[in-house]
């Protein structure tokens, strides 16, 4: 695919006035729209902003590729804006921006944007191609500049294809990032070209979003002198047992090539030895890493694939009570009706498994792939509350705190039985995945869990007991702590320490804690949207302009929609959205609202215990908060809010 096929001339800005990310965001979908490629532009951004909340797509090196593909989208189509001085995006190097490429896809229309981002992502790593597109001074010269690099590219694969030397690849190579877009690319690319310069031959396969491309051939790994892991994710390295591999970071592969390469070919590059794991060698950076952050990871991976389960299963739960008919039979309270019933059994289902995925997938990220299933067992073990006198369960209530345990303890007993077998002769090393791992460690994970058990099921009922046994103050106390949590750090580890402790919660039936948290968290895009439109002498026009999107962000309960004005000002943003954060969630506890769906906002009022007491105490909070704000911040001078 050719870049001229996606960009036109109406979606080029080579003079941009902007001055921070959201305004780059905005301005750029404007310019999408213009070139007839959107149906809706504010779905299509609210995708953008929801791909950048996955991690900003500012790749570094003065370029960002943000994307989306959504029902917004009429047809594929590319935008392209120039900053003169740079803006800052919140990049992976933290330098600021100045050339920003937009990718828009329709569902259902096929690996377009990625294919586009891959191409884009070869390109770039021209620093003078970048440079001369910096420089152009027309529409027309950029896109023939981009024409001129697309021959070339295409010049350049043809020549590829006839360049596989007849006695193999000297070094192999595989790239990944986490998203599999642009640094999978960009490192490729770099190997590439450093070899071709350095005479050595290479074969990069790209483990990209769309699937592994240029596969590395078992043929290629036996005679290869060296295979090269540029990675930030996890690769299976089965296929490489018993040959030379370099294990590194993708940005690497961007910036150091040449040291790699010349290591690969130095002939002092160690025999990897494969131990039945997924890779868990990729990460470079995890011996560097304290035990707090080691710890912080494994459990936000948990997390991370437990909250589609909590989150889709609480909201059909709550329907399944809004949509049924409480005088039927009260004691039967949301299984009353066949629609209610048939929501309420799919969502206790998706809702029952948050548990053991939290386990399992902790686990993983521990131990990698042998840990899953140990974990997962885990936390069956822990949420039926198994103990050696019950084997069956259901004496003890080890809930969230069991699973959680029960996760970091597979992930640490497979770590220590791959040490204690890592002796085993080679000839049965197969042995220790297909089954010293998932007999042993099931086994040995089960047990642990099961005797730790009733010691976690004292602290849940402890816990349980003191949060029921709260009243008045003491309640509300607890609305505003974990409600101003939520803007301490805008989805950061506060918001999210907050968030978690409401999920769990929801388990035990504390429906009011996960009301004041998402409450809470809703506050800071509303309270700074309230006070852009109501204090315009406090901001800057571009702002003002930011501000209006917090409206839909805030409602939405996506906190991060108020962190470039928190970037540019915490002193007085920070504080003020706390302030009304936790004025919102004392309301909340105080007015008895509940919430059985951890998400959705606004747009899940009619499921919420209390609604218009809910709403009220949203308002309030917003209200606070911009005031705050109107009071912290000072009137701009005459001419700097323009």
């Amino acid at each position: 695919m050719r870049i001229h096929e996606l960009l036109n001339k109406q979606a080029i800005d080579l003079n941009a006035s902007v001055s921070s990310k959201m305004e780059i965001i905005d301005h750029m979908t404007g310019l999408m729209e213009r070139a007839g490629n959107l149906y809706d532009r504010q779905g299509y951004k609210e995708g953008v902003l929801a791909r950048e909340e996955e991690g900003t797509t500012g790749i570094g090196e003065g370029i960002a590729i943000p994307h989306a593909r959504c029902a917004a989208v009429k047809k594929a189509g590319l935008a392209a804006m120039v900053l003169k001085d740079g803006v800052d995006y919140e990049s992976l190097d933290d330098e600021p921006v100045e050339l920003v490429f937009m990718i828009a896809a329709p569902e259902g229309g096929g690996n377009v944007h990625i294919d586009a981002l891959s191409r884009l992502s070869t390109m770039l790593m021209d620093t003078e191609f970048k440079e001369t597109l910096l420089k152009a001074k027309t529409p027309d010269d950029f896109l023939q500049i981009i024409d001129e690099k697309d021959d070339e590219l295409d010049g350049k694969k043809k020549q590829k294809a006839l360049e596989i030397p007849k006695d193999g690849y000297r070094v192999l190579a595989i790239t990944a990032c986490p998203t599999g877009i642009a640094h999978t690319f960009m490192a490729a690319e770099s190997l590439e070209q450093k070899g071709k310069e350095l005479g050595i031959s290479i074969k990069v396969e790209t483990q990209g979003a769309d699937g592994p491309k240029n596969v590395l051939a078992a043929d290629e790994i036996k005679t290869a002198e060296c295979i090269i892991i540029a990675a930030d994710k996890k690769v299976d390295l089965a296929r490489f047992d018993g040959r030379p591999v370099i294990i590194t970071k993708v940005a690497d592969g961007i910036h150091k090539a040449q040291e790699l390469l010349e290591r690969a070919t130095s002939g002092n590059v160690p025999v990897y030895h494969h131990d039945g794991a997924a890779a868990g060698e990729t990460d470079s950076e995890t011996e560097n890493e304290s035990v707090g952050r080691k710890i912080y990871k494994n459990l936000m991976n948990g997390v991370s694939h437990m909250l589609p389960f909590v989150i889709g299963g609480g909201i059909l739960i709550a329907l399944a009570f809004l949509l049924d008919d409480y005088s039927i039979d009260p004691a039967n309270f949301g299984k009353n009706t066949p629609v209610a019933a048939y929501l309420k059994t799919i969502g206790e289902m998706s809702f029952g498994m948050m548990l053991p995925v939290l386990s399992g997938y902790i686990a993983m990220s521990i131990a990698d792939r042998p840990g899953l299933a140990v974990g997962f067992v885990g936390g069956l073990v822990a949420k039926a509350g198994c103990t050696f006198a019950n084997p069956a369960g259901g004496d003890v209530n080890a809930g969230f705190l069991g699973a959680l345990f029960a996760g970091f303890a597979a992930g640490y007993l497979v770590l220590a039985l791959k040490k204690a077998t890592s002796k085993f002769p080679q000839s049965i090393t197969s042995v220790r995945p297909m089954i010293i791992y998932p007999v042993f460690g099931i086994l040995s994970g089960a047990v642990t869990t099961t005797l730790i058990n009733p010691f976690v099921g004292m602290i849940n009922d402890g816990l349980t007991g003191l949060l029921n046994s709260m009243h008045g103050a003491s309640r509300v106390l607890l609305g505003v702590v974990v409600a101003g949590m939520q803007s301490v750090d805008m989805g950061g580890p506060v918001n999210k320490t907050s968030y978690v402790f409401a999920t769990s919660q929801l388990a035990e039936g504390n429906f009011e804690i996960m009301a004041a948290v998402m409450a809470g968290g809703m506050i800071p895009p509303l309270a700074v949207a309230l006070c852009t439109t109501f204090f315009k002498n406090r901001f800057t026009k571009k702002e003002r302009e930011s501000g209006l999107v917090n409206y839909l962000l805030g409602l939405s309960y996506i906190t991060e929609g108020v962190i470039p004005f928190a970037a540019s000002d915490p002193l007085r943003v920070i504080p003020a959205c706390i302030i009304g954060s936790a004025v919102t969630g004392g309301l909340s506890m105080f007015f008895g609202c509940t919430l059985r769906a951890p998400h959705g906002g606004i747009f899940v009022l009619p499921t919420i215990g209390n609604p218009l007491a809910y709403a009220a105490a949203i308002l309030i909070g917003a209200v606070v908060g911009c005031l705050v704000l109107a009071v912290l911040k000072k009137p701009l001078k005459e001419g700097e809010n323009q």
